[in-house]
């Protein structure tokens, strides 16, 4: 009996490792345990694994041998827990084949701090893999004191501090850093907080277009999302291109939500470590609704994440899939995207400046002041009602950008720059930074109702105005809060603690071309 007992337990070859797995933008903590045990030679991976996860078995099969150690000839299983969950992605080579080493005996050393994430290719080497940067955040609020990621993803893991992230190139690195035979230096870089991307574009290069800068202006100062209406050649694009230069520098909270968006996408571009400036997106207006908001069978993040925190340009509006232009009601409203699928639902976050394009007809020349519209009345309708009003009514500024007359294009007088606007923008979000403070609400587009009541106050000139208004030109509840909101912005930039008549004047403005080209008789 005795004997017996001291055979059971010298054949017991168990192991397990920590690791990690995303889930949307979310991480979630991951066990991935071996067993090897006698029968015939099998290797089995258990817990939901996608098809990914199951062909690691070949990969760790290869690299194993190609590294000149011993493939356990036994029945091996592997499982990847919690198994509730679908795990995704090749990710998961290097703790199996730590799990295995370490089952069969062949890895000497505690493996129980630390945390393995990383692609392997057939002879050993380390792969870069997606969403490591909100993996490693989740390491580090679990406790974990170190991470082992592959080396290209290097500069994506310097940004933390509090944990170890170990870069490695291949597994024997791995294996004598646990061993305790060299030890790998933990990356760390603080100097990407610092560092501005220089942009090769500035509103000084944006000749006349006086109204649209100031819009857009406003735009930026309060978040609001736009439209610009005009021919072709006008300057829409250019002017859209510009807006990143104009808005507020990023919070260290919101490059590292961004950049978590971007690690997941596997969209961080070379040689960046964090991304440090707001996005700016221009999908073609043939994207698909899935390619916009996000999905597929892993559920990725879409374009509208992909901008979060920064702008969003879609050019020649009307030409976008009906469905595109519809899906983009929640995030507007919300700044969240719900992405549901058989696998589980997600929320990606979608704070976004929208900022859209449009010619005022098919041919683009409708009311140009020399060129003749060549499109009938029932054309140009059929083109504005591609716009569809509830979508419409969710942006707060429309613009009309006129062609620029060749007096003002020959002008050698410089223009306003950049860097000129950008102060009074950060000044009128210093003021709503500290209005809002505590709310989680970062600028006047976002206001709640309950916000717009306390923060929005007129002067008896400019409730007069708005009351008029509202009852003549027939405007929806929502539009009457989007004018309130402009008109706050309006007077931010002014430095003014209440809303006087001429902000609520010029707020108004901004809400009248769905009358002169969507529900203009004429049209």
């Amino acid at each position: 009996m005795t004997l017996t007992v001291i055979m059971k337990s010298v054949m017991i070859m168990y192991a397990k490792v920590k690791s990690l797995g995303i889930f949307g933008l979310d991480s979630f903590g991951v066990t991935v345990e071996c067993d090897i045990s006698q029968g015939l030679p099998r290797f089995d991976v258990v817990g939901l694994p996608d098809t990914v996860v199951k062909e690691s078995r070949e990969r760790v099969r290869a690299s194993i041998k190609n590294c000149h150690l011993d493939f356990p000839v036994s029945r091996i299983t592997v499982n990847i827990a919690p198994a509730d969950i679908k795990k995704e992605g090749s990710l998961y080579d290097l703790p199996v084949f730590i799990a295995i080493l370490k089952a069969s005996k062949q890895l000497n050393g505690d493996v129980g701090d630390f945390a393995f994430i990383g692609e392997l290719s057939l002879d050993g080497e380390i792969r870069r893999v997606n969403g490591v940067l909100p993996m490693l955040l989740k390491a580090k609020e679990s406790g974990i004191k170190s991470v082992f990621i592959p080396f290209d993803n290097m500069l994506e893991g310097s940004v933390l501090e509090g944990i170890e992230v170990l870069p490695v190139k291949n597994v024997f690195e791995v294996m004598k850093h646990i061993s305790g035979a060299e030890k790998i230096i933990p990356c760390y870089n603080k100097e990407f907080i610092e560092t501005q991307m220089e942009y090769g574009v500035d509103f000084c290069d944006v000749k006349g277009q006086t109204e649209a800068k100031r819009a857009l202006e406003i735009a930026a100062a309060g978040g609001h999302n736009c439209i610009m209406v005009g021919p072709p050649g006008a300057g829409k694009s250019m002017l859209a291109k510009r807006i990143p230069t104009i808005l507020p520098d990023m919070s260290f909270d919101e490059k590292l939500e961004t950049t978590k968006i971007y690690s997941i996408a596997g969209a961080i571009p070379e040689g960046k470590a964090i991304i440090d400036n707001r996005p700016f997106r221009s999908p073609h207006h043939t994207v698909s609704a899935q390619a916009l908001t996000g999905g597929g069978i892993t559920i990725r993040p879409g374009e509208i994440s992909l901008a979060h925190n920064g702008v969003m340009f879609m050019d020649e509006f009307p030409e976008f899939d009906r469905r595109c232009k519809e899906s983009l009601r929640q995030p507007l409203e919300d700044g969240v995207v719900s992405i549901s699928r058989t696998s589980g639902s997600v929320t990606y976050p979608s704070n976004i400046m929208m900022v859209a394009a449009m010619n005022p007809c098919p041919c683009g020349f409708y009311g140009h002041p020399t060129k003749q519209c060549k499109c009938t009345q029932a054309a140009r309708k059929r083109y504005m009602d591609k716009v569809s009003g509830p979508v419409l009514d969710r942006i707060d500024i429309h613009i009309e950008v006129a062609p620029v007359e060749y007096d003002q294009l020959s002008c050698k007088n410089n223009e306003e720059s950049s860097a000129e606007i950008k102060k009074r923008v950060d000044a009128a979000r210093e003021i709503q930074k500290k209005r809002f403070k505590g709310t989680g609400v970062t600028c006047n587009a976002k206001m709640t109702p309950r916000m717009t009541k306390e923060f929005c106050v007129l002067t008896d000139d400019a409730n007069s105005l708005l009351k008029m208004s509202f009852e003549k030109l027939g405007l929806s509840a929502r539009a009457y809060d989007k004018i309130l909101r402009m008109a706050r912005t309006i007077a931010d930039l002014d430095g003014s603690e209440l809303i006087e008549i001429n902000h609520i004047a010029e707020a108004l403005q901004y809400r009248s071309l769905d009358r002169k080209y969507w529900n203009n008789e004429e049209n």
